[in-house]
């Protein structure tokens, strides 16, 4: 993504740049509504936009994984999150640039922080853009802010749809990275009362819970997600762990390019063709061995492409709506997701990544 820095609407000095007045925006963002210069490396069409709540101490949890951890070192409007630069912005000049360019957008999402405020402050938030804007609104959601009755305002307030950030997807991870940590806190428990309460509310495929791959978990733990998830009708999100600069951890490696694109096409293959656990087959160690299934039927998905597409919460229509580009890969590394529909190179590649033959048979 090749990006010519300008200044995004400077803030007053004389007021403080906080939530819910001001707001941080994804660099991608920026770009598509126009209040940064730049492009990307390959030209694709791109409507989703990212809100981040932003306050003077930051977020108040301190995950392993995450740059915007509570102790990662620097100030925390220095901090990156998922690898990404946010642009700082005023929230009624965002809406104004939303409002503008509404034709154009196929989803927002506001992503909130653990913060005594982070409730009140998207409420307001989401007002402000519902008046204006008519575009399907997400809310990545805190859990440790929440309760029923706020998931519920939130619905009565115009969101379409809920994300938890769950990442780790056992229960011995979340506690280990989430939460046995300087400034932690955060509850298993709690993340899977606001899924359920959030189901409830909001309805099926109306729900999406983020798996990241990479922070320890087997591909056994994660094929076992993704089915729970698909049988209460709740979108499971992938994203790959990606080492943010000086958190704690920074020197794990992410996932092999070939683990990543058998897990993408698993998933695809639980959510889209109905698979289940009897049709999948694992070592020891828990890494997929051997999926039972027809080759020919299982090239086919692959050769489709849809598999390795950037999750994300869906356009009005149900086209891709939120596709996040560079989120779990920097612009000079290999396309982990695809942030469009991938051509007949990018096929190539990907069949090349995952050695197929391997697993089947």
């Amino acid at each position: 993504m090749a990006i010519r820095q300008l200044p995004v609407l400077p803030a007053r000095a004389s007021e403080p740049q906080i939530s819910p007045d001001y707001v941080r925006i994804s660099m991608a963002s920026a770009i598509a509504l126009r209040m940064r210069s730049g492009r990307f490396s390959r030209d694709f069409d791109f409507g989703g936009i990212n809100l981040l709540l932003n306050y003077d101490e930051g977020c108040l949890s301190d995950c392993g994984y995450c740059g915007l951890a509570r102790t990662r070192p620097g100030a925390y409007e220095d901090k990156s999150f998922i690898r990404v630069e946010w642009p700082l912005v005023r929230t009624d000049d965002l809406v104004d640039r939303m409002a503008r360019h509404e034709a154009t957008l196929t989803r927002l999402c506001i992503s909130m922080v653990t913060h005594g405020h982070a409730y009140r402050d998207t409420c307001d938030i989401t007002r402000r853009i519902a008046e204006r804007v008519s575009t399907p609104l997400s809310i990545l959601v805190a859990p440790p802010t929440l309760n029923r009755e706020r998931l519920e305002t939130f619905k009565a307030l115009g969101v379409d749809m809920i994300g938890i950030g769950l990442d780790a997807v056992t229960e011995d991870l979340f506690r280990h990275i989430r939460t046995d940590v300087p400034a932690g806190g955060l509850k298993w428990e709690k993340y899977w009362e606001v899924v359920t309460d959030a189901r409830e509310i909001f309805g099926p495929w109306k729900v999406n819970v983020h798996t990241l791959v990479g922070l320890g978990e087997t591909d056994r733990d994660l094929i076992e997600i993704f089915l729970a998830l698909r049988d209460r009708q709740i979108f499971s999100y992938l994203f790959c762990f990606n080492p943010e600069p000086d958190s704690r951890m920074a020197d794990l490696a992410k996932s092999p390019l070939t683990r990543w694109r058998r897990v993408q096409l698993a998933k695809h293959l639980i959510e889209s063709e109905g698979y289940d656990l009897s049709q999948f087959d694992f070592g020891p160690d828990g890494a997929l061995a051997r999926l039972r299934a027809d080759q020919a039927s299982v090239q086919a998905v692959v050769d489709q492409g849809v598999a390795f597409v950037t999750n994300g919460c869906p356009g009005e229509k149900g086209e891709p709506g939120c596709t996040r580009p560079y989120g779990s890969y920097r612009p000079s590394e290999p396309f982990r997701d695809y942030p469009f529909m991938p051509g007949p190179g990018d096929l190539a590649e990907i069949r090349q990544q995952i050695r197929l033959d391997e697993v089947l048979g």
